[in-house]
C-alpha cells in the first residue's frame, strides 16, 4: 500500500511532464509587416468605399526561419495589432475619416477576402489610430510569401489632396517545431 502511494504522485508527474513536452513543441513568436495604403483626394462620401488593394510581400518566411521552423508548421495565426499612422501630408489627422475596414486575401481577386481589422468611430484630432482585430485565423495568408490588403473607407469630409498612411501590422504565430 506504502508503494502505492508513493507511486501514485510519480505517475501523475510523468504524466503533467508528458503533456508539457507538447506544450514546450510549439514556438510562439510575432511577425511584423508594414505597407502603405493611399486615400486619394478623389475618394467621395457616402458608404464605405474600396481603396485601390495593396500587395503585402511578408516578411513571414524570413521570421519562421529566424524562429527555427518554417510555413509548414505553422498551427495558428492571428492579428494582434494594426495600427495606421498618417506620414503625409505633414499635420494631417484623421478627422478626414468616419469608418475604415481592411480586409486580408491571398491575392487581389479577393475571392478568399476575410475581415482583417476595423474602426467603426475614428477618434478626432489624431494621426495614429488601432484597429480592432477579427478573430479571423489566419495560418492561411502567412504561409505563403504574400498576402493584400484591401481597405474600405467611409470619410466625413471630402479631402484636398491624398493621405499617405503607413499599416503595421504584428500577428501572433504558433507553430511547430520541425
Amino acid at each position: 500500500m506504502k508503494k502505492l502511494l508513493f507511486l501514485a504522485p510519480l505517475l501523475v508527474a510523468l504524466a503533467l511532464l508528458g503533456s508539457c513536452k507538447k506544450v514546450l513543441g510549439f514556438l510562439e513568436f510575432d511577425v511584423d509587416d508594414s505597407q502603405t495604403l493611399v486615400v486619394p483626394k478623389s475618394s467621395p462620401l457616402g458608404p464605405l468605399t474600396p481603396l485601390v488593394p495593396v500587395p503585402v510581400a511578408s516578411s513571414s518566411q524570413a521570421t519562421f526561419a529566424s524562429n527555427g521552423t518554417s510555413a509548414d508548421y505553422v498551427q495558428d495565426v492571428t492579428l494582434d495589432k494594426l495600427t495606421l499612422t498618417i506620414t503625409n501630408p505633414a499635420g494631417q489627422n484623421f478627422n478626414f475619416l468616419k469608418r475604415i475596414e481592411i480586409y486580408i486575401s491571398t491575392d487581389a481577386s479577393s475571392a478568399d477576402q476575410f475581415l482583417l481589422a476595423s474602426l467603426d468611430q475614428v477618434p478626432a484630432n489624431v494621426s495614429t489610430i488601432s484597429l480592432n482585430p477579427s478573430d479571423q485565423k489566419l495560418d492561411l495568408f502567412l504561409r505563403g510569401d504574400s498576402y493584400t490588403l484591401t481597405t474600405k473607407v467611409q470619410l466625413n469630409t471630402l479631402l484636398t489632396q491624398d493621405v499617405t498612411i503607413r499599416a503595421d501590422e504584428r500577428f501572433k504565430v504558433k507553430a511547430r517545431k520541425p
